[in-house]
C-alpha cells in the first residue's frame, strides 16, 4: 500500500472482504479472513451497526485501498469520473482499472497491485515500446504493454505468472503468457469488475 505502515491483513478485516493485498497468501487457508473474519482490535468480534455515513465511509476505504491510494489520489481520480459523460460511480472504476499498477496486476505479472507499483516505479514494463515508469498512468485501448527483456527472467514476476495461472484474466485485456505481452483490446467495463463495490455509496459520500 501507498505509505501504509501496518499489517495491510488488518484492512481485509477491517472491511470485511478479502482484498488481495499479500498476493497468493489471499488464496490460501493462511489468510487472515478465513482465520478471522471480523474487525481488528480488542472490540472487533462484537457486531456493531453502522450509520449511512459509516457504510458510505467504508466503501470509499474499501476501494482507496484495495486499488493502493492514498485519499488525495482518490479524490483525484474521483472529481475527473464527475466531470466525465457517463455514470460518476462506473467511470470511477473505470479509471481505476485502467491504471498501469491494475493493469499489470490483472495480467497476472504481479501478485498484487502493490508488487506491480514496484515494478512499474522501477521500470520494468514498456507501453507501446516506451518506458513507462507512473503507476497511474491510463492504459488504452490498443495499448501494448511489454515486460522489458532484461526484466523477463525477474523472480517476481515468473512467480507470479507461476503462482497465478488459474486466476482469470479480464475479457478485455489479451494476455500471451509466452511472450509476457498483454493488450488492452477493449475499454474496461463495470461488467468486468468482479469485486463486490458498492460504488454509489462512494458517490452519496463525496455528494455530501
Amino acid at each position: 500500500m501507498a505509505k501504509y505502515k501496518d499489517s495491510v491483513c488488518k484492512i481485509c478485516r477491517r472491511e470485511g472482504v478479502k482484498l488481495f493485498l499479500k498476493g497468493d497468501r489471499c488464496y490460501k487457508d493462511s489468510c487472515a479472513i478465513n482465520k478471522r473474519n471480523f474487525p481488528p482490535g480488542e472490540h472487533g468480534s462484537r457486531m456493531r451497526k453502522r450509520s449511512s455515513y459509516g457504510l458510505q465511509l467504508r466503501e470509499k476505504q474499501k476501494v482507496k485501498f484495495m486499488y493502493g491510494l492514498l485519499e488525495r489520489q482518490f479524490h483525484l481520480f474521483f472529481n475527473r469520473a464527475e466531470k466525465a459523460r457517463g455514470i460518476t460511480g462506473e467511470t470511477l472504476l473505470i479509471f481505476l482499472e485502467r491504471r498501469l499498477d491494475n493493469f499489470i496486476f490483472r495480467s497476472n505479472f504481479a501478485s498484487s497491485r502493490f508488487q506491480a507499483r514496484q515494478l512499474v516505479n522501477h521500470s520494468h514494463f514498456l507501453v507501446n515500446n516506451k518506458k513507462v515508469n507512473i503507476p497511474s498512468y491510463l492504459v488504452k485501448k490498443g495499448d501494448i504493454v511489454t515486460v522489458q527483456e532484461k526484466s523477463k527472467d525477474l523472480l517476481p514476476i515468473r512467480v507470479a505468472m507461476e503462482s497465478f495461472t488459474s486466476r482469470k484474466v479480464p475479457k478485455w485485456i489479451e494476455l500471451d503468457g509466452e511472450k509476457l505481452i498483454s493488450r488492452v483490446v477493449a475499454e474496461p467495463t463495470r461488467e468486468d469488475i468482479e469485486e463486490d463495490i458498492k460504488e454509489h455509496l462512494i458517490v452519496e459520500l463525496y455528494s455530501k
